[in-house]
């Protein structure tokens, strides 16, 4: 499953979710359309296959990030 978040200037509190989705592909082209013509915005992809830390907090990687 890929998570797509968007960022105010690179700021982890601004961070919004914009779709879960497994395609990566759409996740991609989601995270694109979602930052066009607002630079301040960010966008981030990640992967998670549903594992959970002892915390029960949901394991995730980046796999993708505008720059």
């Amino acid at each position: 499953m890929y998570h797509v978040y968007t960022e105010k200037n690179h700021s982890e509190f601004s961070r919004a979710l914009v779709i879960e989705t497994p395609d990566y592909d759409l996740a991609l082209e989601k995270a694109q359309k979602a930052i066009e013509g607002k630079p301040e915005l960010s966008y981030i992809i990640e992967q998670t296959d549903g594992s959970m830390n002892s915390y029960g907090e949901l394991i995730t990687r980046v796999v993708a990030e505008s720059d």
